[in-house]
């Protein structure tokens, strides 16, 4: 009998053991999930899509996922709710986001100028901004980036945002969620939108516009997408933050030397509906305007910039975020 106890209690602390181990292992490898929620799906973003493609993040012991959001705001929801560990937006979302509980912090950049492309319905062949009087614009999301930055180059252009387009006046319209832009523009009649790629390209293959200058050639450098977390999960998954954003360099860099041939087979899983070509002029587009950062670190100088235009394009809120209480550039600093 006590044979058969001595047993039962080796036989019980072996299951304990094993139990313990695989619990353990699994913590070990939920550690390395990183779920990441993007603010659209768009191939500004390069360097991410190449390190997924290419094993780059593997390569760092992640398991990364990408889920796509229809906006800044529905992904930060997601950030704030738990759903997403790591989110891609527009910088000025964590700026809105500031007080709340555990505050979300920028601890990477990944772009440094406006991505989407001026479309028209008609063909013109030298574009310049001020054909845009008298005229309406499809902006997106009031509030969001793409819209803020439009109506901001539109005023430093000497330009009246307004509905009077008779007298010249240009109509922004920041009334169309962001995934919706390229359908209303087609069905509206509007003169302009802002698309980015591939919407873009995709809508003029379609017949419906024609894709013309990039946006970013008239806003100069602006932190345009930017990578952001909870605090506690740079406190807590620290090592994983860095891994991960290593993992983006290391895409930016693979982009940013490779040829666009080399580029566009990189991009190719992220874009099935795009050929070759078609991904290899939108890259090219991206490396003539010198959109992503060559360097993680976002700047000070950058960060008061992008305060510059929320605050100037915003009648009812003026915003007092510092770059010191939003941005976090210890890993980026680091990596770059």
């Amino acid at each position: 009998m006590q044979k058969i106890k001595s047993i039962s209690l080796y036989v019980l602390c072996l299951v304990i053991a094993l139990a313990s181990s695989f619990i353990f292992i699994s913590c070990g490898k939920d550690d390395n999930k990183i779920r990441l929620n993007e603010v659209t799906h768009s191939i500004f973003y390069a360097p991410l899509y190449a390190a997924y493609n290419l094993g780059f993040f593997e390569d760092e012991g992640l398991e990364v996922t990408i889920e796509s959001a229809t906006g800044s705001d529905a992904s930060m929801t997601a950030l704030l709710s738990g759903s997403a560990d790591i989110v891609l937006v527009g910088p000025e979302t964590v700026v809105y986001a500031e007080g709340t509980k555990d505050q979300p912090v920028i601890f990477g950049q990944l772009t440094q100028r406006d991505g989407s492309f001026f479309v028209s319905r008609d063909k013109i062949e030298d574009f310049s901004l001020d054909m845009l009087k008298g005229t309406t614009i499809i902006a997106g999301r009031k509030g969001g980036m793409p819209a803020m930055v439009l109506q901001y180059i539109i005023e430093q252009a000497g330009m009246t945002i307004g509905t009077d387009t008779a007298s010249g006046q240009v109509n922004l319209r920041t009334d169309v969620s962001f995934p919706m832009i390229g359908s209303e523009f087609v069905t509206s009649g509007c003169e302009f939108c802002t698309l980015f790629e591939p919407t873009a390209t995709n809508l003029q293959k379609e017949g419906n516009g024609y894709v013309l200058d990039a946006v970013g050639d008239f806003s100069g450098n602006v932190p345009y997408t930017c990578f952001a977390t909870k605090q506690s999960f740079l406190k807590d998954k620290g090592e994983q933050a860095e891994k991960f954003l290593k993992a983006v360099y290391r895409g930016y860099q693979y982009i940013s030397t490779q040829s666009s041939d080399k580029a566009a087979e990189a991009l190719a899983p992220s874009f099935s509906g795009m050929t070759n070509e078609e991904l290899k002029i939108a890259v090219e587009q991206y490396i003539a305007i010198d959109a992503w950062c060559s360097s993680p670190a976002m700047t000070e100088e950058s960060f008061d910039k992008m305060m510059e235009i929320i605050n100037s394009t915003t009648e009812e809120t003026q915003y007092s975020s510092t770059f010191e209480k939003l941005v976090d550039n210890s890993i980026a600093n680091k990596i770059a």
